[in-house]
Formats: C-alpha cells, sequence, structure tokens
C-alpha cells in the first residue's frame, strides 16, 4: 500500500507546488518536448512527471529537482517577504510565524494566521511569558502598533 500524500501545513505551500507544477508544464509544452521525453531524461514514470505538474506534495524533492533540471531550469530559495505593516484594512491579520515570541503565546495556531485583536489579545494575557530581551524590532514595532490601534494607546498588562 502506499504511503499518504502529506497534508501541506499551509495553503500557500499547496498554491506554491501547484505553481511550480504549473510552470514546468508551461516549460515543456514551449520547448514542444513529449512528457514521456522529460520524464526519461528526468529518469522518472510519465506518471511521477503528470503529478509532478499537478503540484502534488507526495512527490520527492528530488524528482521535483530532477524534472526541473531535464527542462533547463533550477530551484532557487529565497527569503519570504518582511512582515508587511498593518494595512488599515477592515480585519487585520498577522501570521504568528512572523514574530517569535508570537509564535511562542500561539504555539498550538503556528503556520495560521490571527488578526491583529487576536494578538493583541494573546499578547496582553500571557504578557508575564514573553521573553522581553529576545524581542525583535519588529516585533516590538508590531506590539506598539497594536496597542495604539487596538488597545486605547496602551498594553494591558
Amino acid at each position: 500500500m502506499p504511503a499518504r500524500a502529506p497534508v501541506p501545513t499551509d495553503p500557500a505551500i499547496q498554491r506554491c507546488l501547484e505553481q511550480l507544477g504549473q510552470q514546468l508544464r508551461e516549460r515543456r509544452q514551449s520547448l514542444r518536448i513529449a512528457a514521456g521525453s522529460v520524464a526519461a531524461a528526468a529518469q522518472m514514470s510519465r506518471q511521477t512527471l503528470h503529478r509532478i505538474e499537478h503540484g502534488e506534495p507526495s512527490v520527492t524533492m528530488g524528482a521535483y529537482l530532477n524534472a526541473l533540471r531535464a527542462l533547463g531550469l533550477r530551484l532557487q530559495v529565497a527569503d519570504d517577504a518582511p512582515p508587511a505593516p498593518l494595512a488599515a484594512s477592515a480585519v487585520e491579520t498577522l501570521r504568528v510565524a512572523d514574530y517569535p515570541q508570537l509564535q511562542l503565546l500561539a504555539w498550538h495556531r503556528a503556520g495560521e494566521v490571527v488578526t491583529a485583536e487576536e494578538a493583541l489579545a494573546l499578547y496582553e494575557r500571557n504578557w508575564r511569558h514573553v521573553d522581553r530581551a529576545a524581542l525583535t524590532p519588529a516585533e516590538r514595532d508590531l506590539i506598539h502598533r497594536l496597542a495604539q490601534r487596538h488597545g486605547q494607546g496602551a498594553l494591558l498588562v
């Protein structure tokens, strides 16, 4: 029985795999190369190439890299953009993973987003657990902005 496909921890990961697969398929088609030929050059079955082109997470990273190489492409890793400043939108959200102390406070919500109000409540409720010396400048600024915008100018701790 085949292994279960891993479930991406974040919908953005699945979208990333699907976009990568789509780019591979578009490259193959623009070069007018048959899927069987690319699969043979990448030393995989045509079925595995098909799964890669559809962004399936169960395919190994090595298979993705072999397919990229067979098409004359390479994978480059880049840092995510720094956390965006809070926008003046109706519902502001923050990625928990972008702020180390918030991530420790919201360990049960790792990989998720929270609203600005939820983030402020987490900080206020659990302030005794925050390592103030470990706060990054970005996180200090976030806490200050949250208190100004959602806490009537004060952090209630």
